[in-house]
């Protein structure tokens, strides 16, 4: 208690001591060692600087501030789906057996377009294995551009590790090709087996060909009409939209953009912009916004996953929650023959079954309203669920109105 007396002592005294010249002062105390205070000269202001503009080419990183590039695109830019049917071929024996009808047929057909003609009763095989064919053609993909393409097993073909893929066609909806693929398939795992053991990693009836597909011809994209361009919000807001319009008028009066709908943002494309429109609308894309999300829990109840926004609210309430165990089990009890009795049965096994019910400790908690997701984790932790529990919590929650958020269950 002296030592933390003449401390505080100390401190009071060299803080009513004046400063010399060169502003150090030396002292010392009974019982305390010497002290030396050194006043630092005190750093020039430098001047802040003026807040900038964010522009195209440097966009604002402010957090919640998001380029419009990342929360809508423009009509008419958008991919196109294509699908084909083929064949793989080079599997060390785990091919499609007799009993793939449609892979004989295929191949028979396959063999035919070379000029050599065999029936189908005469074809047997277990290297080739009968597949679809699914690639998704970007938008202003030009002809002889590459693509890549995803390869899955149509029969029982067991891998398709080292297998080829032969010349396949990717078809459209309206059934024109637009692209055609061939080439060595990338499985990502592997599958081995001999002597009735077998070791599988990963999913290897279905592979990828990277740029395993030559686009042949284009999809035609149409920007703009002439006079007007629009955008589509990737998630449809009023709040988003009317704020997405507002900052693109205040960088571009000229455009006039307004918000038609929840996920439609229209506006004029300037005469003198119309011959370098690519540049118009990338400057478009660069304006900041500060997107409204709403609150949402997304719960998965097949993998016990729970995805919460940021901006969740609960009411105050209160929260019990606890475990009920039932176990039965069997036990074997002997019943011993009857003594006495001529030609007694022998003795008999019967079993005995004992239900036992083990209710775990509840917890009672006090919910606050809370603001933020982390209080909101911080309350819903403190009665130690688990994920599983957790979600019948929260629709219960959802259900009695302490929720401020939408749930979607998938």
């Amino acid at each position: 208690m002296n030592c933390i007396a003449a401390a505080f002592g100390a401190i009071a005294a060299l803080t009513a001591l004046p400063a010399s010249a060169d502003d150090t002062v030396e002292t010392s105390y009974t019982g305390a060692p010497p002290l030396r205070v050194v006043q630092k000269p005190a750093k020039a202001k430098v001047p802040a600087a003026a807040p900038q503009r964010p522009s195209a080419a440097m966009p604002n990183l402010t957090a919640g501030v998001i380029r419009i590039k990342n929360l809508a695109a423009w009509q008419g830019v958008r991919g196109n789906q294509l699908v084909g049917y083929g064949l793989v071929v080079g599997l060390e024996g785990t091919g499609d057996g007799q009993s793939s009808q449609f892979t004989i047929q295929a191949t028979v057909n396959m063999l035919r377009r070379f000029r050599i003609n065999v029936s189908a009763d005469q074809v047997k095989f277990k290297n080739i294995a009968a597949v679809m064919v699914t690639a998704d053609l970007p938008a202003f993909a030009h002809a002889n551009s590459q693509i890549d393409v995803t390869v899955s097993s149509m029969g029982d073909s067991k891998s398709l590790q080292g297998g080829t893929l032969i010349q396949t066609p990717l078809l459209a909806a309206n059934g024109e090709v637009y692209a055609v693929a061939q080439g060595a398939l990338s499985i990502g795992g592997f599958n081995f087996g001999q002597g009735g053991s077998s070791v599988q990693k990963n999913h290897v009836a279905v592979g990828r060909i990277p740029k395993g597909a030559y686009v042949e011809q284009e999809v035609p994209t149409t920007l703009t009409d002439g006079a007007t361009t629009s955008l589509t919000l990737r998630l449809p807001d009023f709040t988003t939209a009317s704020r997405m319009a507002d900052a693109i008028r205040k960088d571009l009066p000229e455009t006039g953009a307004r918000a038609i709908d929840a996920g439609t943002v229209t506006l004029l494309v300037p005469p003198d912009q119309a011959g370098n429109l690519v540049a118009f609308l990338s400057r478009i894309e660069n304006v900041s916004v500060t997107p409204d999300n709403p609150a949402r829990i997304v719960v998965n109840e097949r993998t016990g996953t729970i995805v919460m926004s940021g901006d969740v609210h609960l009411a105050p309430g209160v929260i019990a929650h606890g475990n009920i165990n039932i176990r039965v089990e069997n036990t074997p009890i002997v019943v011993p023959s009857p003594s006495g009795v001529r030609n007694a049965p022998p003795p008999l096994v019967v079993q005995q079954k004992d239900t036992k019910v083990e209710e775990k400790g509840g917890q009672l908690a006090v919910v606050p309203a809370t603001t933020t997701l982390d209080q909101l984790v911080r309350a819903l932790n403190a009665l130690g669920v688990t994920p599983r529990d957790l979600i019948s919590i929260l629709q219960g929650m959802h259900a009695k109105g302490m929720i401020y958020a939408e749930i979607e269950i998938q």
